[in-house]
C-alpha cells in the first residue's frame, strides 16, 4: 500500500522529498504501521522534509515481492525521492546483505537513507561511516558462507554424497553467488532462466553440506 501526500506550500516543495517505509508482519496482530509512521512523520516535520509517499507492507520481511517496497525502489530509480526514511533496519531489509545491496543502489542514485531507531543518516559523515561498517560486516558474512560452502562440498565429495547434477545450462556457481548476495530461490530461478525446483534442489543440497540457511 502506498499513499501520496499532497504538498501544501511552495517552500516544502523545494525541501527534501522523502519516502517513508513501514512494514508490519501479518503474523503479529499487535503490530500497527501507524506506530512506525507517526514517529517518521514527526521526524520529517522536525527536519523540514516533504513526505512524497508513505509505503506500507503487511507481510513478512523475508518475502522478496513486497509491493510497497518494490514501488519505493521504483520511485527512487525514477528520481522521485531524495531520501528514504525507515523505522528500523529490520523493517526495511530481511538481511544485512539485502540492506547493503539496497543502500549501494541508493548511493548510486544519490538517495539518502535514514533509519530512525538506529539513528543512521547516510547524508552525514557518521552515517557514511556506519554504512561502511555495515558493508564490511556483510562482506565478512559472505566470506564465512563461502568458506562453509566450499568446505561442505569437499566433505560431501569425500563421503561420496551426490548433490545431484543440475540440468544443462544451469550456472551453479552463479546460483550460489546470487544466494550469498541475499536473493531467494524464486528470483535466482528467474534470473538464470530455470525452474524453481532446479534451483531449490541444488541449493538445498549445498545448504545441507555447508550448514548454511536456504532462503526461499
Amino acid at each position: 500500500m502506498s499513499k501520496t501526500l499532497p504538498n501544501t506550500s511552495s517552500k516544502r516543495q523545494q525541501s527534501t522529498r522523502v519516502g517513508l517505509y513501514a512494514r508490519v508482519s501479518t503474523s503479529d496482530g499487535r503490530q500497527d504501521a501507524e506506530v512506525q509512521l507517526t514517529q517518521l512523520r514527526r521526524y520529517c516535520k522536525q527536519r523540514g522534509f516533504t513526505i512524497h509517499k508513505e509505503y506500507v507492507d503487511h507481510m513478512s520481511g523475508a518475502k522478496e515481492d513486497r509491493p510497497a517496497y518494490q514501488q519505493l525502489l521504483k520511485d527512487a530509480r525514477q528520481r522521485n525521492l531524495d531520501a528514504v526514511l525507515v523505522w528500523k533496519f529490520d523493517r526495511f531489509a530481511r538481511s544485512t546483505k539485502a540492506l547493503v545491496m539496497a543502500l549501494d543502489e541508493f548511493m548510486e542514485l544519490k538517495v539518502d537513507f535514514i533509519s530512525y531507531s538506529e539513528q543512521v543518516d547516510t547524508s552525514t559523515p557518521m552515517g557514511k561511516a556506519m554504512f561502511t561498517m555495515i558493508s564490511a560486516m556483510a562482506e565478512f558474512e559472505r566470506s564465512l558462507i563461502q568458506e562453509r560452502v566450499v568446505a561442505g562440498l569437499a566433505r560431501a565429495r569425500e563421503r561420496g554424497i551426490q548433490l545431484g547434477r543440475p540440468r544443462v545450462g544451469f550456472d551453479a556457481t552463479k546460483a550460489i553467488k546470487l544466494h550469498q548476495q541475499g536473493l531467494g530461490v524464486r528470483r535466482i530461478a528467474k534470473q538464470l532462466g530455470v525452474s524453481y525446483s532446479t534451483v531449490h534442489r541444488f541449493l538445498s543440497g549445498v545448504a545441507k553440506t555447508s550448514a548454511s540457511k536456504l532462503t526461499v
